[in-house]
Parts: structure tokens; C-alpha cells; sequence
């Protein structure tokens, strides 16, 4: 078994970085927090070994730190003495959330995109490697349950094999993309998820020219997945989706019949954050060009 890769710490501000003298700085806070973030989509669970590893800790000292988290309810231990995020982590995500505003400028227009369509949806973010549920809701029809991963607000996914990660990590400038792609261990999936960098590159390139991402089966055998992005007054925020599931819907069906619907969604969330929208066309062959740009 390869060993993990050491966290990477992002650079900081200097004129915002503790000073790590100052009586104000608790470094114990700082390696407790450090611990929580070693859990990812991509590492959901972990021994002492695999954190002392990430960390540089010592296994005592990560032992403390694991031992504390779950007592306060931040981490929980299953029967193989290894941790995962317990539901205070939840709570905290959720809250976050709710206060951003997208999940309450989103929820009526999530609700009628499902309304027209039928099918699954859901508006998600970008935190680092993992795209990030902020609401979800489910389809009602008949055969629509995925059987893989449990999808939900707050659920993180790897953003290298979905929709909305796909189209957040599109609209990046390309130093903070490849900064996240050092992160990623870019794990496989399914037999179709993209994991080579200059693959993922070329994909995500086309994302950015036409103004839309697909996951076909990446995720989960059978789901395939639309997004597009959302912007408030100066960026991109956010990416509205729409996913199938049993293979139901081809990809160039699934682009034809509802990316002009997820598109408007996508549209009315933006103007809800404050976007002001160019006068421009959509293309009109897109379906047809989807279809190169996937096999990349």
C-alpha cells in the first residue's frame, strides 16, 4: 500500500497569518482543526497511523487530538479503531450554508426544474479537491434511486468525477486548478471515471469554452449528470445539476432535452446573487460536439 501524501498547507496571506507567538494563537486548536481536515470524500476514513502520516504528528499526539474530537462529537470510531466526521461536522457545514443565502436563493427554482423535469437536482460548491452539496432534491420517478453514494445537502463528493465539481474546477484560474489537482489523489471511481491530469485538462478546457459539464458514469455505474455554473455579481459560485440514473437518458439526450432547462436555473439563481448576464446566444450544436470532448 503506497503511503498517503503529506497535506499541502496553502499559502497565507502574510498580513493575515497568526503569529504563532502571540498569546491570542492556540496551537492546539490549530492541530485540532488540522486533524478534521485531514477527512475528505477521498479519505472518509482514517487511523492514528494515516493522520499522524498526513500530518507529520506524532501517533501520541494525533491519538490525543482523535480521542478529544470524539468526545466533544467532531469524530466517531468504528469497530476497526479507525475515525470518519461524526454529525457535529455536519451541523457546523449545514449552518455554514444556510447563512451564504444560496441555498434560499436556489430552493424555488430547484423546485421547479425537478417540477418540469422529474429528475434529480441539486446546486453544489467547490472546497479544495470535493464539490459540496448545498441542496438536493430528489427525483420522484420511478427507478430514479441511486443505489451507490447517499446524496444530500451537505454531502461532499470528489470534484474530479461529478458535474458540478467539473464545472467549478473549469471556471478556475489555472495555478488554483493545479493546485487542487496536487491535492487530489483523483480516485477511481468506476471504470469510467477521467483520473489522468492531461485528460482531465482537455475536459475541463471544453467545459470552460462551452459553458457546461457532464459526468457520465463517473461517479456511480448508470448516473450521468449535467451542471452548470452559477455567478453572483463577480464570480462563480455555485453549479446548478440535474442527474439521470440507470442510464435512462444518453448523454446527447441529456444534453439536448434539459440543458437549456438547467441552464435557466442556473441563470435565475445568478441573477438572484446579483449577476448581470451579457447578451449572448447559446451554441447551437452543442449536443453534437459533447460527444468528442468526452472521449478526450
Amino acid at each position: 500500500m503506497s503511503p498517503l501524501p503529506r497535506l499541502r498547507i496553502p499559502p497565507q496571506d502574510p498580513s493575515r497569518a497568526p503569529k504563532l507567538t502571540s498569546l491570542r494563537y492556540s496551537s492546539s486548536l490549530d492541530q485540532g482543526l488540522a486533524i478534521l481536515g485531514c477527512f475528505s470524500a477521498e479519505r472518509p476514513v482514517l487511523g492514528i497511523a494515516d493522520l499522524s502520516e498526513l500530518l507529520g504528528m506524532g501517533r501520541s499526539s494525533a491519538h490525543r487530538y482523535a480521542t478529544t474530537l470524539v468526545e466533544l462529537g467532531y469524530l466517531e470510531q468504528g469497530s476497526s479503531r479507525k475515525y470518519r466526521l461524526a454529525g457535529r461536522v455536519s451541523d457546523l457545514g449545514m449552518t455554514v450554508l444556510e447563512t451564504t443565502g444560496l441555498r434560499a436563493a436556489a430552493r424555488p427554482h430547484l423546485e421547479e426544474l425537478r417540477a418540469r423535469t422529474g429528475y434529480t437536482v441539486g446546486i453544489g460548491l467547490l472546497d479544495g479537491t470535493e464539490a459540496v452539496y448545498a441542496d438536493h432534491l430528489a427525483s420522484h420517478r420511478h427507478g430514479q434511486v441511486m443505489t451507490g453514494p447517499t446524496i444530500r445537502a451537505g454531502v461532499r463528493l470528489p470534484a474530479h468525477c461529478t458535474s458540478i465539481g467539473k464545472a467549478l474546477l473549469a471556471s478556475l484560474p489555472e495555478e488554483e486548478r493545479e493546485n487542487i489537482f496536487a491535492e487530489s489523489t483523483r480516485r477511481r471511481m468506476t471504470p469510467h471515471t477521467v483520473t489522468k491530469k492531461k485528460r482531465l485538462r482537455a475536459q475541463l478546457k471544453a467545459i470552460a469554452e462551452r459553458g457546461f459539464a457532464v459526468s457520465d458514469q463517473e461517479l456511480h455505474p448508470g448516473a450521468r449528470s449535467l451542471a452548470v455554473p452559477v455567478r453572483d455579481a463577480t464570480k462563480v459560485v455555485a453549479a446548478v445539476n440535474l442527474s439521470v440514473y440507470q442510464s435512462e437518458v444518453e448523454v446527447g439526450k441529456l444534453i439536448e432535452r434539459f440543458y437549456p432547462l438547467v441552464g435557466a436555473t442556473a441563470e435565475k439563481v445568478s441573477l438572484a446573487l446579483g449577476y448581470v448576464p451579457p447578451e449572448i446566444g447559446l451554441p447551437a450544436d452543442t449536443a453534437t460536439n459533447l460527444e468528442d470532448d468526452l472521449s478526450v
